[in-house]
Parts: structure tokens; C-alpha cells; sequence
């Protein structure tokens, strides 16, 4: 089918429109409280917020997200509130899913189906899915790209590019430069479901033999770059869990199985899944974890896995030369020895739970601001110190850690991440590890 869905100027002068008013008279309100002493409700304008984003769609919502996962990003009320948009963002009606299906699959989608639920069973930033049932019986999970999301993308990113150089000129600890960067080529592969269908590929090769884990399995014949067909695979929401589980023992195999399912492909393979919310997982009745959405994917080359790895050797022995070694290795340059220093305070409070060898939870004190007065420290220091440029390998891993850290959290999981840890990396080998990625990317289909 020709394609219905073109990165148009029309396309980006709407969104702008969009984004402009929306956002433009957000920032207005924000500004007065702020400049004229007026008085705000921080938890109203939260909440606005977060129904502001949710009805845009896109990216700015799903940079919500990410920010919403990173301590000291944002203030407390306003992390709370966009959290929510991981799971529950608005669904677009029939209309819209019958004129996706048709320009996808022909103007005879429906007898390519059994059924088709009308209704959306999940919806997020960039898409939404609906149950379905194949021809031949089997239960199927239908992710449906929203509508011009080309020209969406290609407009928030540029409005985000002006968003991070006003917070630049505020915060000037953090230069977001390369942040931004990486954000724009992660966004640009999400809206690629042909490449998305490569990356699970992937993870069914990379966790093959993890019992604890399950991936969905693709149908080419009922996918294209803008709807991605799996099968359907049963499990209870995790916040569901959350909310009524009392028991200790079952959050404790939900966190083992929710370690596996991040680590081993990143240390045996040099992939990491990064978009880390409950949202992306569900959990069967053996404690069992099913992994969901495969588009925020990336791929570390083996050197830089060997540098997380040396990282924790350094804290582990005091060894500052490794641990300088181990930044280098991550992209980070020119540091001087306060900026080494500063950085390792962040970089010991997200490799604590793996320095003692007992059960404990991720957090033990201030668990109810996770990482927030650390980072609130750090960044205090970086600004300081004349600030600090991330490289952009640097974004996904420390989202993922925070995110997932996140997740145990609110699991309350107690576990010995220690021998997890150990468990997981005692057979890393770099030129080991350069094998197996290599081979398992080519199985898949993805080139290095």
C-alpha cells in the first residue's frame, strides 16, 4: 500500500500549532506564578500537564516519560504525574483504526482476521493496540502507528531542542546536547515497527533459554512500518500486582525475573531495553514476566559493556584510575579529578544495591524520592564544577538503571542484587561477548 503518512510541511505547521498553544500557554501561566509572585497550585499544574501531553501524543509525551523516570529532572509532583501517561494515555477512535488498518493492510483488512476488538486495549505516545484473533485461532496484540507521526516527530524535536537550551541557560550543570541527540535517533527507530519487529527477533534469540522471561513472536504477514502484529501473550499488569500483593516472597521472583529479563541481554549481548515502566511488563501466575514493546532498543559495543563492568570494580576497590578508565570508556572527556569525584557519588549510589552481599531492597533510605536528593547533590556540584556533557551512551544506560531501579522500587522487591549481578556477569568476556552480539544481529536481521 502507498504510503498514507509523510513527514509534510503541512504536517510539522500543525503540530507546531499544536505544541505552540498548547504548550505556549502552559508556559505562560508557569512563568507568571514564577516572575510576578502569583500563586500556583503545583499538583493542578501537574496534573494539566499531564493531561496537555497525553492528548498531543508523540514525542513530547514520551520525553515525558523518560524525564518522569530521572531523579531531579523534575519536580516531585510533576514526576508523579506524567508516570501515569506510561500506561494510560487516550485512545483514538474507530475511525482513525479502520483508515490505519485499510491504508496497512488492504480494504479488506478484516477477513485477514477472525476478530478485531474496536476498542484500544493499551495506548501510549506513539501507538496503540488492540486485540485481535487470527485466522487460525491464535490471540493477537495489534500495534496501530497514530496518524502522521513523521511530521509529529520531526516538529517536537525541534521544539525540544528549544526546550533544552532555555534549560541550559537555568541549569548549566547538564549540557543536553548529546541528550538530545540520542533522543532524536532512538524516536526516529520507534517509529520503524519493521525494525521494532527486528529488535524482538532479538530478544527471543538473546533470552532464549531464560524460563523466567517471555517475548511476543511477530507475524510479517499482518505487520508493515506503521502496524506491528504479535502474538498475544496473557499476564497480570504489574501496578495490579502492586496495588493487592502482599506477599514478599512473589515480588521477590517478579524482581529476579524483571533482572533477567534487562541484564543478561545487556552483558552477554550489549543490549539494553530502554524504556523502563510497569507499563512494559505484565506477570503470569508463576511469577514469570512477559516483555513488551522492543522500540526503545539500544545496542552498546562490547568495550563500553566492559566499562559499566569496570565501573563497579573501581568503586568496589577504591581504584580511581579504573574508574577514570571506565568514563573514558563511556564517551566522557576532558574531567578533571572534582568532576571524577562528583560523578562517582552518582555512580555509588546506583551501584549500591550490588556492593553488599546480603538481601536488601534498591533503596533502603528515602526510598519515597528515589535517587532525588543525590542527584539534587551532583548537580549542584556539576554546576559548580562548570558542568558536564554526557556522552549519548551514556542517556540510555543511566535511564535504564534509574528507570528499573524505579521499578523495583515500587515492587518492593528484596533481593541479593549482589549475586544476581555476580551471577549474570561471571562469564563476561569482551571478545566473547563481540561474538554472540554479532551473531545474534544477524539472526535477527539488525546490522551493528
Amino acid at each position: 500500500m502507498a504510503d498514507a503518512d509523510e513527514n509534510s510541511m503541512g504536517g510539522r505547521v500543525k503540530r507546531y500549532a499544536q505544541v505552540g498553544t498548547g504548550i505556549g500557554g502552559f508556559a505562560a501561566r508557569l512563568a507568571g506564578e514564577r516572575f510576578f509572585g502569583m500563586k500556583g497550585d503545583r499538583n493542578k499544574n501537574a496534573e494539566d500537564l499531564r493531561a496537555l501531553l497525553g492528548g498531543l501524543k508523540g514525542p513530547l509525551m514520551k520525553v515525558a516519560q523518560i524525564l518522569s523516570t530521572i531523579p531531579d529532572a523534575l519536580p516531585a509532583e510533576y514526576a508523579r504525574e506524567l508516570a501515569q501517561l506510561q500506561a494510560n494515555a487516550p485512545h483514538m477512535g474507530w475511525p482513525f483504526v479502520n483508515r490505519r488498518m485499510t491504508t496497512e493492510l488492504g480494504s479488506d483488512w478484516q477477513s485477514k482476521f477472525t476478530s478485531f476488538e474496536r476498542e484500544a486495549a493499551r495506548a501510549a505516545s506513539l501507538g496503540q493496540v488492540h486485540r485481535a484473533v487470527s485466522k487460525d485461532g491464535a490471540a493477537l496484540a495489534c500495534k496501530l502507528q497514530y496518524p502522521d507521526m513523521d511530521s509529529v516527530v520531526e516538529a517536537d524535536l525541534r521544539q525540544l531542542k528549544l526546550v533544552f537550551a532555555t534549560y541550559r541557560q537555568f541549569a548549566p550543570a547538564i549540557d543536553p546536547t548529546e541528550i538530545h541527540a540520542e533522543i532524536t535517533d532512538r524516536l526516529k527507530e520507534e517509529l520503524d515497527y519493521t525494525n521494532e519487529a527486528r529488535n524482538l527477533a532479538l530478544y527471543r534469540i538473546m533470552l532464549a533459554a531464560e524460563a523466567d522471561v517471555h517475548v511476543p513472536d511477530v507475524l510479517p504477514e499482518l505487520s508493515t512500518k506503521r502496524l506491528l502484529t504479535m502474538t498475544w501473550i496473557e499476564g497480570r499488569s504489574l501496578t495490579d500486582i502492586l496495588a493487592d500483593e502482599p506477599n514478599q516472597d512473589r515480588r521477590d521472583r517478579l524482581g529476579i525475573s524483571l533482572f533477567k529479563a534487562w541484564y543478561v541481554p545487556f552483558y552477554s549481548y550489549g543490549v539494553i531495553h530502554g524504556d523502563p515502566h510497569l507499563g512494559n511488563y505484565t506477570a503470569r501466575s508463576d511469577d514469570s514476566i512477559n516483555l513488551m514493546d522492543f522500540g526503545a532498543i539500544r545496542i552498546f559495543s562490547p568495550v563500553f559493556v566492559r566499562g559499566v563492568i569496570d565501573l563497579y570494580r573501581a568503586l568496589e576497590s577504591g581504584d580511581e584510575a579504573l574508574a577514570v578508565s571506565a568514563y573514558e570508556t563511556w564517551g566522557f572527556k576532558g574531567l578533571k579529578r572534582e568532576v571524577i569525584d562528583v560523578l562517582n557519588r552518582w555512580a555509588a549510589f546506583v551501584y549500591a544495591p550490588l556492593m553488599e552481599d546480603r538481601a536488601r531492597l534498591i533503596e533502603e533510605t528515602n526510598a519515597s524520592t528515589y535517587g532525588r536528593e543525590v542527584a539534587e547533590k551532583v548537580h549542584a556540584e556539576l554546576k559548580r564544577l562548570g558542568g558536564v556533557k554526557p556522552p549519548r551512551e551514556f542517556v540510555m544506560v543511566d535511564r535504564a538503571a534509574i528507570g528499573l531501579g524505579g521499578v523495583f522500587l515500587r515492587l518492593g522487591a528484596k533481593v541479593n542484587w549482589h549475586r544476581l549481578f555476580h551471577d549474570t556477569i561471571k562469564n563476561f568476556d569482551e571478545k566473547s561477548l563481540a561474538k554472540h552480539q554479532a551473531n545474534a544481529l544477524k539472526k535477527a536481521g539488525l546490522a551493528l
